[in-house]
């Protein structure tokens, strides 16, 4: 959105010299114009006041300005887009670049209609894939079950897409890998909860299916990631990965499937989870909450489970949001909250609600092993959960 000519930098300054305070000088400037107040014209007065007026190219061409933040440090092309108002969802490419010694991006947006094209392309998509299924309608198991439970299958952080290399980090890991080491601890959860009757599976899925988010081999902020692959045939691989998957799982029990948005691929995570939905519209067997939602809570008996990412909320908090969230927390004797995202093992009670991060199965690559976080068990887990009684089981497949 472009910022009203009518605001004057000059004007806007001598409020701040007389209230102290940039945010309250440029709301009173925008009351007096009778514009509505944003951030652009606080991060305007705010330039204004540390480096004098910018120039012309700078007034109005925003994508020359300094990508140096406030804290001396570069900012990514989000922090970047956040800091001068620009709209993030709409760039169609950009690239870092130094001119004079100062760095900054230079930043193509896509046009109106091109963003409308985008959208209409995307309504488009799930439109036809409403109208697809390959799936049975419906699934007969000749099972009596004497007891029940309820399986948790977990592959949390897959990452498909993302590669690793012994000679620099002494771990391994590509797409093949990735694909067959979340089959191989699947099958291995499902042998180990063989002694317990499967009445449903609880099936969590996104929290960093993909590795990256856009052509450019980023995540959805846009960090630059080591990849195995295009995006297109990651997409297509993690696609063929949870059918598979889930054909499995569906020769055992009806499954519940529970997407949880992550930061890696916000965006072909959802659109994963949705293609997902589609292909087994017509199978009455499994269900599915694939809203962009960043909690999520399911009842079983006297259990509720709350999953997410990770990457929001702070752990602490998890439980009293619970609380307030779900309308099942005065009923339910028994409260878990499983995490993701750190790709390590955390645990902690809380006054009722147990909390704990799920390992991941994906490999060390070059970013992590620089840092140090290494060391820890690849796995793939599961959780066995009583009606009555809550979390009786845990599984754990290490690779």
């Amino acid at each position: 959105m472009k910022r009203d000519d009518r605001f004057n930098l000059e004007i806007a300054s001598k409020y701040y010299d007389e209230i102290g305070n940039i945010t309250e000088a440029s709301k009173k400037h925008c009351e007096d114009l009778g514009i509505e107040h944003g951030e652009m014209y606080r991060n305007a007065l705010s330039r204004f006041i540390r480096k004098g007026t910018p120039s012309l190219k700078e007034e109005f061409e925003g994508y020359s300005f300094s990508a140096i933040g406030n804290d001396g440090k570069l900012m990514t092309i989000k922090e970047y887009c956040d800091f001068y108002g620009f709209d993030f969802d709409n760039i169609k490419s950009y690239k870092s670049v130094t001119h004079n010694g100062t760095p900054y991006y230079n930043i193509l947006f896509h046009t109106k209609q091109e963003a409308e094209d985008k959208g209409q392309f995307f309504e488009k998509l799930l439109e036809d894939l409403n109208k697809l299924s390959t799936r049975p309608k419906e699934i007969n198991r000749e099972i009596t079950l004497e007891e029940k439970h309820l399986l948790v299958i977990d592959p949390a952080d897959i990452h498909i897409g993302k590669l690793c290399e012994s000679f620099e980090t002494g771990d391994d890991y590509n797409n093949e890998i990735a694909f067959n080491r979340t089959i191989s601890g699947v099958l291995g959860i499902l042998d180990k909860a063989k002694g317990f009757p499967i009445e449903k599976i609880l099936f969590i899925g996104g929290n960093d299916i993909l590795h990256i988010d856009t052509p450019k081999r980023t995540t959805t902020s846009g960090t630059p990631q080591d990849t195995d692959g295009m995006w297109y045939s990651n997409f297509l691989l993690a696609k063929d990965l949870y059918i598979k998957i889930l054909d499995i799982l569906l020769e055992v029990a009806d499954v519940e499937f529970v997407f949880n948005p992550s930061n890696h691929d916000y965006q072909s995570g959802f659109f994963l989870a949705d293609v997902i939905k589609t292909y087994y519209k017509d199978c009455p067997n499994i269900s599915f909450d694939c809203s962009i939602a960043h909690r999520k809570y399911t009842v079983y008996g006297d259990n509720l489970i709350g999953t997410t990412h990770g990457d929001g909320a702070k752990q602490a908090d998890l439980p009293l949001l619970m609380a307030s969230e779900s309308p099942h927390w005065s009923s339910c004797k028994h409260r878990y909250i499983y995490s993701h995202h750190v790709h390590h093992k955390v645990a902690k009670d809380y006054i009722g609600v147990t909390f704990e991060t799920l390992r991941s199965p994906s490999g060390t690559d070059s970013w992590h092993y620089r840092n140090g976080y290494t060391g820890v068990p690849k796995a793939v887990e599961g959780f066995i959960h009583h009606p009555e009684h809550g979390q009786i089981a845990r599984f754990t497949n290490i690779f």
